[in-house]
């Protein structure tokens, strides 16, 4: 058939179709807005969800995940870099890090390989009396030592002052305390003893004669006072060991917001901005940060709120950490400092800091700024602090509970991330201290022990004549057997631990020394992450080569179930999607078996004046897609509208922590995808010619015969 009859064809079927869709507008309204709202969905959907997948792909690889994961193929759980259901990743170390590095690092396209052990430990955040008290004790070593100057003088009277305010808060505290106990429990004769304790170190003689014996005095307050502050606390820390100056390179989101990096080679931590403003920070400043926080990003007003308005009167009955801070040096500053900005003539510090705390939508922000301006200066912010040493507590991978110290360097934070609480809550530890709280025997140490205990006698025991062996009598009846497991660190030498701590402290270790042990996975950054699927089949063969027991992940499958995410969501969509158009496979089918069946008569007609059955079955096919692609290109016109409207009044806004990290960072800016477009058009071209395919075969098979014999 030549082109121009093809054309005059083709501009025949097209007039008839819309002719016949113009002539049938309630069909047509109904079958064209079912395929309006799933062209919207389609293009709205899969925009905004690719998008979402590009903001939790930037977080993700920008903070902790890098492009791929490897770690020991052998391990009892699968690597989840953020935790999984039951905790954290029960893994295989690799015992040689430096030649994991070696084997992938030689890989082309692998820009930085960063080993990593991700675990939780518990801190204690200190006692506020202890510190004083040790300040106090130093202070009298000064004293006793000759130093007479007026200024340690002043901040040594200070000190005893702040000690005695500190007792009378106790004091109070424990009063409460007793006045709800049954007197005749063993709790409140145990209470008794302390408040007798508590009344003599409020007594006047007790100071009189502190100078007297300081070391004394001291040594009852800290065995006897101290124990029985309520402020000492533990909370713990999710860390990942790392050489952290790789780290530093590899993830470049990462700066540091206060304080410094660990220096090269050198021993510490790095703790995470959002974990330190959450469990760390004075309870009545973050509340207070909380509220500055849900007006100036979110909107909300105090007035009416509940949630604030709870928020308010936390704020307003957490004064008792600022009061215990606050020695009567800084007590009197911070008073002065009150009245003058508060307008007030108190001299009460307690109801200053109530009328200051006292906040409503006309007064929070200025009160905001006299909190941080006036009162924040004079206490510390965080019961942990820049430049403290801090004890990790954890339980070793055989089995015994380790302490190490670490020296706080600094808070850390990613950037677009600073308000994710699951970047923030990560903390980073230097590998070297990590290898040593994870207490991993490697099998060079299982030797050395077994040589030490060979040198020592203990070598394998018949479990029957152990007994015997050990203390040269036999048994005479049955022995109770009870597990045990041996502390290798007990084995090994010791020496004064605070002189071992100080050398570890002051060490620099070469990078073949961070290098040569353990770690529990590693992160990969590529030169080029596009080239993402190359390089892991790379990596892959290169680790089979050399005989390394790895398994070789992507940074999705690395992030468990946050990774996982996004093709649930994806999975939701396209549900969805798919129920939409069966529906409207069905309706559309049926309205246009419907139509067919009442234009017998004209088919006949057309059949009779000599149109061939293939004319007929593609002007009905022309009329179901022309439908289709008509309403499937208007939905795809207004989902593109509406996410151009989104994009114009500033994006999505992330409402809570989690929606932060997915969107990596405050909003959600969506981009309209050319593959969402081209996917919405295809998918109702499809639906279109099948839900017409049955109405064009029934209508192929209308002879001029019967169409003279109907009634309709």
């Amino acid at each position: 058939m030549p082109t121009e009859t093809r054309l005059a064809t083709t501009g025949v079927l097209v007039r008839i179709a819309f002719r016949n869709l113009l002539a049938s507008r309630a069909k047509t309204a109904i079958i064209g807005g079912i395929i309006l709202l799933g062209a919207v969905l389609v293009v709205v959907g899969s925009s905004l969800l690719d998008s979402f997948d590009s903001g939790m792909r930037r977080s993700i690889q920008g903070s902790l995940g890098g492009q791929l994961q490897v770690y020991n193929k052998n391990s009892k759980d699968t690597l989840a870099i953020y935790g999984g259901m039951m905790g954290e990743s029960d893994l295989k170390p690799m015992e040689d890090f430096a030649e994991v590095k070696r084997v992938i690092g030689a890989v082309p396209g692998v820009k930085a390989v960063v080993p990593m052990g991700i675990d939780q430990a518990m801190v204690s955040t200190g006692n506020l009396i202890d510190i004083v008290l040790a300040r106090l004790r130093e202070d009298s070593r000064k004293l006793q030592a000759g130093d007479t100057s007026p200024e340690l003088r002043k901040v040594y009277e200070s000190r005893k002052a702040h000690v005695r305010r500190i007792g009378e808060l106790l004091h109070e505290e424990l009063k409460s305390a007793q006045a709800i106990v049954d007197k005749s429990s063993k709790e409140y004769q145990e209470r008794v003893g302390e408040y007798a304790d508590l009344e003599r170190a409020l007594l006047p003689a007790f100071w009189d004669g502190f100078d007297a014996d300081p070391f004394g005095h001291l040594e009852f307050l800290e065995n006897r006072i101290a124990p029985l502050s309520s402020d000492t606390g533990f909370t713990f820390v999710r860390y990942a060991g790392t050489d952290l100056d790789a780290f530093a390179k590899g993830f470049d989101r990462l700066r540091v917001v206060e304080g410094q990096m660990v220096p090269s080679g050198q021993r510490g931590i790095l703790l995470g901005k959002w974990y330190a403003d959450e469990y760390l920070k004075l309870r009545v400043a973050h509340r207070l940060d909380k509220l500055k926080e849900a007006r100036d990003l979110n909107h909300r007003r105090i007035a009416g709120d509940e949630e604030l308005l709870r928020w308010v009167k936390e704020a307003g009955s957490q004064t008792r950490d600022l009061l215990l801070q606050l020695d009567p040096l800084k007590a009197e500053q911070a008073t002065a400092a009150l009245q003058r900005r508060l307008g007030s003539t108190t001299a009460d510090l307690p109801k200053l800091l109530a009328e200051l705390l006292k906040v409503d939508d006309a007064n929070f922000d200025e009160r905001y700024r006299i909190f941080y301006e006036e009162l924040v200066p004079l206490v510390q912010l965080y019961s942990i602090a820049v430049g403290d040493t801090i004890v990790i507590k954890a339980p070793t991978k055989t089995g015994y509970l380790k302490s190490v110290s670490a020296k706080v360097y600094g808070f850390i934070e990613f950037k677009g991330l600073e308000k994710s609480g699951l970047a923030g809550v990560m903390s980073l530890l230097d590998l070297m201290t990590w290898r040593d709280l994870y207490g991993h025997l490697t099998s060079e140490k299982a030797k050395e022990i077994a040589e030490l205990k060979q040198a020592a006698g203990l070598g394998d025991l018949d479990r029957d004549k152990a007994e015997a062996e050990l203390f040269g009598t036999a048994s005479t009846g049955p022995v109770e057997q009870k597990q045990s497991r041996l502390d290798e660190g007990a084995l090994v030498p010791k020496r004064d631990q605070r002189a071992a701590q100080r050398d570890l402290d002051g060490r620099t270790y070469t990078q073949a020394e961070i290098d040569q042990g353990v770690a529990l996975n590693a992160a990969i950054l590529l030169d080029d992450p596009a080239h993402l699927g190359v390089a892991q089949k790379a990596i892959e063969a290169a680790v089979q080569k050399a005989g390394l027991p790895l398994k070789v992940v992507t940074w999705q499958e690395a992030s468990g179930m946050v990774g996982q995410f996004v093709t649930l969501a994806r999975l939701v969509l396209w549900v969805a999607v798919l129920i939409i158009f069966a529906v409207a496979l069905v309706i559309i089918n049926n309205a246009m078996v419907m139509a067919t069946l009442q234009r017998v008569k004209e088919i006949g007609t057309m059949r009779a004046i000599g149109a061939q059955r293939r004319f007929v079955w593609v002007m009905l096919l022309v009329e179901t897609v022309a439908i289709g692609l008509f309403f499937g290109a208007l939905g795809s016109a207004l989902g593109v509208g509406l996410l151009q409207l989104i994009r114009a009044r500033g994006g999505i806004p992330a409402t809570n922590e989690q929606l932060y990290f997915f969107f990596s960072g405050p909003t959600l800016i969506p981009v309209v995808g050319g593959t969402s477009l081209a996917v919405a058009l295809v998918i109702v071209f499809l639906v279109s010619v099948a839900s017409g395919l049955y109405p064009a075969i029934l209508g192929t098979k209308v002879t001029p015969l019967e169409a003279m014999s109907s009634d309709d």
